[in-house]
């Protein structure tokens, strides 16, 4: 399993870059939120990917974090949610868009990414929900240094077991308010809920304003 790549972009498409590494060209797949954020051809980058494996083809798939490559996954678990589907979703809100917007079970969010309809969105926020607090548990305690980091020209290689990391302050903040709220006694599927809606109205908000928002979010009404 090709887990990530590092090299230099040899070409980019309208779906997808050709990154060669070493002098091995990888077609490499990514949503169009991703490939707005690659540079130029003959710049360094670094993705982490994902194999898809069928009888009559090979296709590999990229992302700037793990977190996004999760949701990736994730997805094409859901019946009627195919790899093209999956980056519609991921290009139309992003990681941490797609963790909000499973989290809070908001429907129109998934299906206003393209070709998928409303059934479809449906059935990924009910077959996904209770994974959600797990993908952004992904985050905590680690920042990205996704596209910026990357290994020197002799040193491009493939990496088959990459650490984790995570795209933006951010979803760290997001990480560690779900585990404090976890560990408050609060069900994870409640506190992921939580704290998606209190980053919604602040994405930059801090850990400390998460987790308050979060608890007045979750206190009794009335």
């Amino acid at each position: 399993m090709i887990g990530k790549l590092s090299g230099r972009i040899d070409y980019r498409a309208a779906d997808h870059v050709m990154i060669d590494v070493r002098g091995v060209g990888y077609m490499v797949y990514c949503s169009d939120r991703t490939l707005v954020g690659l540079p130029g051809a003959g710049e360094v980058v670094s993705l982490y990917t994902d194999l898809l494996v069928r009888e009559d083809l090979l296709q590999l798939f990229g992302f700037t974090t793990l977190v996004e490559k999760e949701w990736h996954r994730l997805l094409m678990s859901v019946q009627g949610i195919g790899a093209k589907a999956s980056l519609a979703i991921l290009g139309a809100l992003g990681a941490d868009g797609v963790s909000r917007a499973i989290a809070l079970a908001d429907v129109t969010a998934i299906k206003a990414a393209k070709g998928v309809g409303p059934k479809t969105a449906q059935r990924v926020v009910i077959e996904l929900k209770d994974k959600a607090p797990g993908v952004m548990a992904m985050g905590a305690g680690a920042l990205a240094t996704a596209m910026g980091e990357v290994p020197a020209a002799d040193e491009f290689d493939v990496i088959e077991t990459p650490a984790v990391k995570v795209s933006a302050p951010s979803a760290s903040a997001q990480a560690e308010a779900l585990s404090a709220l976890s560990n408050l006694g609060y069900a994870p599927s409640e506190a992921a809920s939580a704290v998606a809606e209190a980053a919604g109205t602040d994405p930059e908000a801090t850990t400390s304003v998460l987790i308050r928002v979060a608890l007045k979010l979750l206190a009794p009404k009335g």
